[in-house]
C-alpha cells in the first residue's frame, strides 16, 4: 500500500483549483467506492489508482452562494444537487458520480471534509440508491448494531465504549445500508473514524486512536482516527437501537407502528426536508424505511447518565445481540424443518 500523503495524479483538464496552479489528486475507499480527490482525506483508507466511482474535483461553481445573512443554500434537482456553506464552501454532487467542491475564502482540506465526508457524502449515498442514517454503528461478531438518537443521546459515545470492549467499529455518522435484498439489510462499511465529545473522550480510551486536529472553533466533537478495530466487510444489520438517557441500561422492543417513525425521523435525507425527496425518491424512500421495520430488529436503548456506567449499556447491548443471534438461528432451523416436512 502506498504511503498516505503521498501524490499519485495531476489533472489538467478539470477545473482550476481554487486558489493553486495545481492539485494533488489521491485515491480512497469508503462505503465500497472508489473515490478519486482533489481534496487530501486523511480519515480515508487510501487505495491505488483505479476507475473511480467518485470525483471530487476543486473549481468553480457556477451557483448563487451563501452570505453571512443567509450562510446555507440548498437546492435539490433530478441531477444534481447543490448544498453551501458561507463559512466552508460550496458542494456540487453530479450524476451521483461528482462532487464539485468552490471552498469558501480561507477553508482547508480539514474544514470542507468535515461536510464532504457528513451530510454531501449521505446525499450522494442516498442518490445511489443506498438508504442512509444518521446514526453509528458496530460490529460484533458478524452482527450489526446501529445506534439512532437525538443530538447529544450518547450515539458516538455507546459505539466507543463497544469498540474499547473488542468490537469493530463499521460507520460513525452516516450509516449506509444495501438493500439489494430487502429482506437481509446490510451495514455498508464507511471509513475508520469517529467523533467524540472531550468528555467521552477523556473516558473512553480507545488505545490506537490518532486523535485529529480541531476542524474549527464551532466544531466541538474530536475526531479520532482509527488503526485498526475497523470492519472492511458488510455486515448484517441486527440491531437498531434507539437511544435514550434513562435511570438504568434497558432494552425494549419497538412496536411496528413505532419502528416505521422513527427509522424515518433519523434517515439522513429528512435532515433536508421534503424538497431532497424529489420525483420517485420520496416512494422509493418510504419503501425502504418500511423493508428496514419489517426486516431489522428496532429497539429503545436506555443509557444511564454518566459515563463511568456506560459499561453497563455495552453488557446489555452484547447480550441482546447473542440471543437475537440464537433467535435467528432458531427461526432458520424452524424454517428448515417445515421446509423438509412439506416436501
Amino acid at each position: 500500500m502506498m504511503p498516505r500523503n503521498q501524490p499519485l495524479a495531476t489533472y489538467a483538464g478539470d477545473p482550476p483549483p481554487h486558489g493553486r496552479t495545481t492539485r494533488e489528486r489521491r485515491y480512497y475507499r469508503a462505503y465500497g467506492l472508489t473515490l478519486a480527490s482533489d481534496v487530501e482525506l486523511p480519515e480515508l483508507e487510501p487505495a491505488e489508482p483505479a476507475a473511480a466511482d467518485i470525483l471530487i474535483a476543486i473549481g468553480t461553481i457556477d451557483m448563487p452562494k451563501p452570505s453571512s445573512e443567509a450562510p446555507t443554500i440548498f437546492r435539490f434537482e433530478p441531477d444534481r444537487q447543490y448544498l453551501a456553506w458561507h463559512a466552508v464552501g460550496a458542494f456540487l454532487i453530479r450524476d451521483a458520480s461528482r462532487i464539485d467542491i468552490e471552498p469558501a475564502f480561507g477553508a482547508d482540506d480539514a474544514l470542507l471534509a468535515f461536510p464532504l465526508l457528513g451530510p454531501v457524502m449521505a446525499l450522494l449515498l442516498h442518490r445511489r440508491g443506498l438508504f442512509v442514517l444518521h446514526a453509528s454503528a458496530i460490529a460484533a461478531a458478524g452482527r450489526g448494531a446501529i445506534f439512532m438518537g437525538d443530538k447529544g443521546a450518547g450515539k458516538s459515545t455507546t459505539a466507543s465504549a463497544l469498540i474499547r470492549a473488542g468490537h469493530h467499529l463499521l460507520t460513525d455518522d452516516v450509516v449506509a445500508l444495501d438493500l439489494a435484498r430487502p429482506d437481509a439489510p446490510m451495514i455498508v462499511p464507511g471509513f475508520p473514524q469517529i467523533k467524540l465529545a472531550a468528555d467521552a473522550a477523556a473516558a473512553i480510551s480507545l488505545g490506537q486512536a490518532e486523535v485529529r486536529p480541531q476542524v474549527h472553533p464551532a466544531i466541538e466533537k474530536i475526531q479520532h482516527r482509527l488503526h485498526g478495530a475497523f470492519s472492511g466487510g458488510m455486515v448484517p444489520a441486527t440491531r437498531i437501537y434507539v437511544l435514550e438517557r434513562g435511570v438504568k441500561a434497558a432494552i425494549t422492543a419497538l412496536p411496528g407502528i413505532a419502528a416505521l417513525p422513527a427509522i424515518i425521523k433519523f434517515s439522513y435525507v429528512t435532515r433536508f426536508g421534503r424538497a431532497a425527496l424529489s420525483g420517485d425518491f420520496a416512494a422509493l424512500h418510504l419503501r425502504q424505511c418500511s423493508a428496514i421495520a419489517n426486516h431489522v430488529g428496532v429497539f429503545r436503548l436506555e443509557v444511564p447518565t454518566g459515563l463511568d456506567r456506560i459499561g453497563e449499556a455495552v453488557s446489555l447491548i452484547e447480550s441482546d445481540l447473542a440471543a437475537g443471534d440464537l433467535a435467528a438461528q432458531d427461526l432458520t432451523t424452524r424454517e428448515l424443518a417445515a421446509s423438509r416436512r412439506q416436501r
